[in-house]
């Protein structure tokens, strides 16, 4: 066995996409999701409608049962969702699907890695690049997004709670290529969307200590002509 490694959300594509490119290089993954994975060593079962502070104390304790005392490699938060949306309708409804889908995960995978992430692991976590700036059709989305991005800059600073030299970095994709974003965009241009294999082939070169950005980075997924680079996000 390569490795141990959690993915959070990994029954979405781009989790699902993790949890079998880790194992297909056997690493021993744990899922965690509202819906088990059934290809990776061991499930976690988020429930919908737990508080924000349930939540996080029933996946804590679940992932220490899964684990006992072995220490992960790397902590994937791959969770998320997508909402549009102004501030004349269900803003405040939006915002809090986009809230709990994005940033509850993203901190509930914080604490993951406070406890149970090796020295010089790896935390990841996923922001958006539009959130980079005004997201004024999609607020909700946009202001998760950029809390996720603060998230990964104040975990990234010293005295943040994770292990000795952890590296803590978001990846911030513009459109990913799954099977929901070709079904809903038909006729958009496929070649400026980030496939799933480089984002999971990312994590993998990380997790193995290959080609690590600088701790705190928001790496922007930047795809054309079916070819992505990585642009860190200005400071």
């Amino acid at each position: 066995m390569a490795g141990r490694v959690v993915v959070y959300g990994g029954r979405g594509a781009l989790g699902n996409a993790c949890v079998q490119h880790f194992k297909k290089n056997n690493w021993w993954v744990l899922s965690i999701d509202m819906v088990a994975n059934e290809s990776a060593d061991a499930n976690v079962l988020v429930e919908r409608d737990a508080t924000w502070v349930d939540q996080e104390q029933h996946v804590l304790t679940q992932v220490g049962s899964a684990l006992s005392d072995s220490k992960v490699d790397a902590v994937i938060c791959v969770a998320g969702g997508w909402a549009g949306g102004n501030a004349s309708k269900d803003l405040a409804k939006n915002s809090d699907l986009m809230w709990r889908q994005s940033v509850w995960t993203s901190s509930i995978s914080a604490a993951i890695g406070a406890t149970h992430l090796k020295p010089g692991g790896v935390l990841s976590l996923t922001g958006a690049k539009p959130a980079l700036s005004a997201t004024p059709g999609m607020i909700g989305y946009g202001m998760a997004k950029a809390a996720v991005h603060q998230l990964t800059k104040s975990l990234a600073g010293k005295d943040s709670g994770l292990p000795e030299n952890s590296l803590v970095v978001a990846i911030l994709p513009v459109t990913l290529d799954t099977p929901m974003n070709r079904k809903w965009m038909p006729k958009a241009d496929f070649t400026t969307w980030t496939p799933l294999e480089f984002v999971a082939d990312l994590f993998l070169k990380w997790t193995k200590g290959d080609e690590r950005p600088a701790n705190g980075s928001l790496l922007q997924l930047i795809t054309q002509e079916s070819v992505t680079k990585l642009v860190p996000a200005a400071e």
